[in-house]
């Protein structure tokens, strides 16, 4: 599942291929995708105008005036911008039709993914983006706050950066890297988490998810499409993914675990 490293980089990708694109047509092949009625969605976007692409942790946000898109690429999703007369790809599911004969396309094959319409000044309103926490590097995140958070869950640390009403972004690659440079273990309980602690993975989630970014995020889980998005961080992370390979601090072989069916990748050693 892309996290916020690549949906940033898919966002800034975005913008460069459809700011100013006046929407002809739009076609949904898969109603499931669509939160709401499908054929309102298309009717409402015909003669609608890309004015902006924006994101909140996994969330694109493509804002055409007065309303607005919220999608989430969940596991597969990824996005094509390709010539009308581009052969369709079998799990191709939403098409926006442009007056210059160009399209995007939205491929998912696992069609998990979803879309949604909404009225842009209500965007901080809806139930998708309201209940969302702060980004990483978000200045209102500190550790004051993640205390506040931590204070009445009895989730363990891994389950807790996974909560997206705590740190909106982390998935399970970050989460996993986080956790491994603030030494961590994903076990421990979120309430036991200390004020320093905190600070720590307040500043390596900023770290970590920004470096990402840079890099263009990882593609462990392919986000690519026609738009180029090529990622590289998976060539630095430390622990994710990286069963039996030996720790980089101590050498111990990295461990994997399933904590509520997520893979916890982490050094027994390193990690208490």
């Amino acid at each position: 599942m892309p996290e916020i490293a690549e949906v940033r980089v898919v966002r800034d990708t975005l913008k460069k291929n459809i700011l100013k694109k006046k929407i002809k047509n739009v076609r949904v092949l898969y109603d499931n995708l669509i939160v709401g009625d499908a054929r309102e969605f298309e009717r409402k976007l015909k003669g609608c105008t890309f004015e902006n692409v924006e994101s909140s942790g996994k969330w694109l946000i493509f804002k055409l005036g007065e309303m607005s898109i919220l999608s989430h690429l969940r596991m597969e999703g990824k996005f094509f911008y390709v010539e009308s007369s581009t052969e369709m790809r079998k799990h191709s599911h939403i098409v926006f039709e442009f007056e210059d004969g160009m399209e995007l396309r939205y491929d998912d094959v696992r069609k998990f993914g979803r879309m949604e319409l909404v009225k842009t000044e209500d965007i901080a309103e809806s139930p998708s983006i309201k209940k969302l926490g702060f980004e990483p590097d978000d200045s209102r995140l500190n550790a004051d706050y993640l205390i506040e958070k931590f204070a009445d869950k009895k989730m363990n640390a891994k389950v807790a950066l996974l909560d997206q009403s705590i740190i909106n972004g982390l998935g399970n690659i970050y989460a996993n890297e986080v956790l491994f440079a603030t030494k961590i273990s994903p076990f421990r309980l979120a309430k036991n988490i200390t004020k320093k602690e905190a600070e720590y993975i307040v500043a390596e989630s900023r770290r970590i998810t920004d470096e990402a970014y840079k890099m263009g995020g990882s593609t462990i889980r392919s986000y690519t499409s026609s738009l180029g998005v090529t990622g590289h961080y998976q060539d630095v992370i430390a622990v994710h993914g990286k069963e039996g390979k030996p720790c980089k601090v101590c050498g111990e072989p990295i461990k994997r675990v399933k904590i509520e069916g997520r893979s916890a990748y982490y050094c027994e050693h390193c990690q208490k």
